[in-house]
């Protein structure tokens, strides 16, 4: 029993020694392969913990929440687009089919022309006038036209008994002062417009010839010292005619007179029969402006 004992003791004591190199070199196998990685965690602590990588973080992060809040102020400046309903969709599909119809029927296109249609009259409106003759109307009433020259008279004789019988036509004068008129006119200066060789002063105004009937002037040879007016008014052949017609007026009985007794009552003049021998032709130009 005692040997079996000790037998026992020293397996047990040869089992513990085994174990106790068992697990020495465990440990030495164990810190072989812990120490590399102890020393990675230690330079991983040092990476993390330095500068650089702080700084790194902190723009990383400074980034994703920029990122962030640009999306976040899309979102909400952008108004969410909402699905158009279908009932709308047909509806717009409905009126698209209905506006080339109304547009065909409210329009119609309309006919070219060829040519320039001739303007017709309607019964109970004025016939419409082209536009050159409605030009040629305003042009002849701006400038009027001069009278056509007849028994024998110039265009300078027209015009001046064109205006000897306006003014008696202006002052309501009968036709047979008009005719008289014109007669002692022609009488007197032939229709010319005369200034007088003993008056100079005359000369400075508008004339058509020059006379010596003392100081007689104009178409009617009227003498400014006689008071039918002054040398540049009896010039004015408008200013002659009215004279002459005012004193005509004043002659009762002048139109039961003959020309030349008519004409004489007014002129007093020298050859009193003179006179007579214009009144066909004073007649026919008379006709010619009235």
């Amino acid at each position: 029993m005692h040997h079996r004992e000790q037998a026992d003791r020293g397996q047990d004591t040869g089992a513990q020694a085994d174990r106790s190199a068992d697990t020495s070199s465990t440990e030495k196998v164990t810190g072989r392969h812990r120490a590399p990685e102890r020393r990675r965690l230690a330079r991983t602590r040092a990476l993390l913990s330095g500068t650089p990588f702080r700084i790194g973080s902190v723009a990383t992060v400074v980034c994703c929440l920029g990122a962030v809040a640009f999306v976040e102020s899309r979102a909400a400046t952008t108004a969410p687009i909402e699905p158009t309903p279908a009932s709308l969709l047909a509806e717009r599909a409905a009126e698209a089919e209905r506006q080339p119809a109304s547009r065909a029927t409210a329009r119609a296109p309309e006919p070219t022309p060829t040519s320039t249609p001739t303007p017709t009259a309607v019964p109970g409106t004025p016939a419409a006038e082209p536009t050159t003759a409605r030009t040629t109307v305003a042009r002849a009433s701006r400038t009027p036209a001069r009278p056509t020259p007849v028994a024998g008279l110039t265009q300078a004789q027209m015009d001046n008994a064109h205006t000897i019988v306006q003014v008696g036509v202006r002052m309501e004068i009968p036709r047979r002062g008009l005719v008289v008129a014109i007669a002692t006119a022609m009488q007197e200066s032939n229709l010319y417009n005369l200034a007088s060789g003993v008056l100079p002063e005359s000369l400075d105004q508008p004339n058509q010839g020059v006379g010596y009937d003392h100081d007689s002037v104009g178409l009617f040879q009227q003498r400014p010292s006689s008071g039918w007016g002054s040398v540049a008014d009896l010039m004015r052949p408008a200013y002659a005619a009215e004279q002459f017609y005012s004193a005509l007026l004043e002659i009762a009985g002048w139109q039961e007179m003959g020309v030349t007794a008519a004409a004489q009552s007014v002129q007093i003049s020298a050859f009193p029969d003179a006179y007579a021998q214009h009144e066909q032709r004073a007649t026919t130009v008379v006709g010619a402006l009235v």
